[in-house]
This record gives C-alpha cells, sequence and structure tokens, in this order.
C-alpha cells in the first residue's frame, strides 16, 4: 500500500505513521477476503489494540511517496500480531509490532479467533 502525506509541517508527524498502519491492516484484511462488520454481526467480535510497539528510523517528509507493508506474524486463541514498516524507496523509517486483541462486543472479554478468520490469514 502507498501513501502520500500531504501534512504542511514538512514532516510526517509521528502518530500520523500509526494511521497509515491501520489503513495497511484493512487492506490486508479486505485482501484476505475478511469483512470486520461481518464478523461483528455474525460473531459479535471486535478487534482492539491492545500494544504497539514502534521503532522510528528516519522521518518522511512533505510529499514523499511512502510504501507500508503489514503481515501477520503471530496468531494468538485471541488475538493477532501485525508486523509493519513504512519505507521510502526501500529504506526503512518506521517498523512496528501490533498486537490486537478480539473481543467479546457484549462483555469486552477475549473472544477465540473464528475459524474463518485463521484460515483465511494462514
Amino acid at each position: 500500500m502507498y501513501f502520500q502525506d500531504t501534512d504542511a509541517g514538512g514532516v510526517v508527524f509521528h502518530a500520523q505513521y500509526l494511521a497509515f498502519m491501520e489503513r495497511a491492516r484493512s487492506e490486508l484484511l479486505n485482501a484476505a477476503g475478511i469483512d470486520l462488520a461481518r464478523l461483528l454481526g455474525e460473531h459479535g467480535v471486535l478487534f482492539l489494540v491492545y500494544q504497539i510497539v514502534v521503532k522510528y528510523h528516519q522521518p518522511a517528509h512533505l510529499n514523499e511517496l511512502l510504501a507500508v507493508s503489514a503481515e501477520v506474524v503471530k496468531m494468538g486463541r485471541a488475538s493477532l500480531v501485525f508486523r509493519q514498516r513504512v519505507e521510502r524507496g526501500g529504506e526503512l523509517l518506521v517498523e512496528a509490532d501490533i498486537t490486537l486483541a478480539l473481543v467479546n462486543r457484549d462483555r469486552m472479554r477475549p473472544a477465540r479467533l473464528p475459524q474463518e478468520l485463521e484460515q483465511a490469514l494462514k
């Protein structure tokens, strides 16, 4: 996935990288045929960010084309860990491991990963 930031400050604000990463995760799930709204409706489950470990190596600047990747590196009973990278022309700018917890919408307690989701992400 590619982004072009148009922030007027000259460099990309640190939190903006998290928005780029969220979009890349959504695109990965969409490409795998996972409809989060349908999972919520059928299984009553939500994904919540549990932990973010991020390393900032270099800043991106105004109007640079950035490549943002997302891959699932670990699946737990009620969680997913994504490894994500933001690059500019192959140069690593930001990397993160983002853990999402799967919870029951009504009880906000951990929920088991639906089988269809596990299969789609393998």
